[in-house]
């Protein structure tokens, strides 16, 4: 499987919206950039962009199904708020149409309640110790004091939504290679 395939298949099924989790630096940004590249006129909606602060993972779940999901699957534009992490505030409002093809990606995008309101959920499964290499080499210094605090607010997210269950589709990182595996029948 790659991400052509997934895009193919997403393009011939009218699909509009599709999850992609995992933990912090799994690689889930890197997949939902390649998706956004192989499946025409789709957006990715960031969910670093989202969360209200380094505690903010719990208000962002229930945020992207209520303002921007469920709208959607009604058949009306969704919205998601955007967070300022310099002013450490709230900011803009952006919309997405109910047919656009939208990719959500982050921590905290895949609950049963929003697998429903999707076409295709991913799970992506990285080893712990290279997750965190990612990650810090990423967000270094900026990241770095806030690993742990972060890291369990994703093991609670983990433990009450349990989102590897409702995946369509685990895909496993390991350096050099991806691996498609098939979760559940959809």
């Amino acid at each position: 499987m790659e991400v052509d395939d997934v895009a193919r298949h997403l393009s011939g099924g009218g699909a509009t919206t599709v999850l992609i989790d995992g933990r912090s630096g799994s690689g889930k940004s890197t997949l939902a950039q390649q998706l956004r590249h192989a499946w025409d006129s789709s957006i990715v909606v960031r969910l670093d962009d989202v969360y209200p602060g380094w505690d903010g993972l719990a208000w962002t779940v229930d945020h992207i199904r209520t303002a921007l999901l469920e709208p959607r699957a009604a058949g009306r534009p969704g919205r998601w708020r955007s967070w300022d992490w310099t002013t450490g505030a709230s900011a803009d409002w952006h919309d997405v149409e109910p047919r656009q093809r939208l990719i959500v990606e982050g921590v905290g995008a895949l609950t049963a309640a929003n697998r429903v309101l999707a076409d295709l959920g991913v799970w992506v499964d990285t080893p712990d110790d290279e997750r965190k290499r990612r990650a810090l080499l990423r967000d270094g210094d900026t990241y770095r004091p806030h690993w742990d605090r972060w890291a369990a607010q994703e093991e609670d997210f983990i433990a009450r939504y349990d989102p590897e269950s409702v995946a369509d589709w685990i895909v496993t990182e390991t350096p050099g290679k991806r691996y498609w595996t098939r979760a559940r029948s959809s």
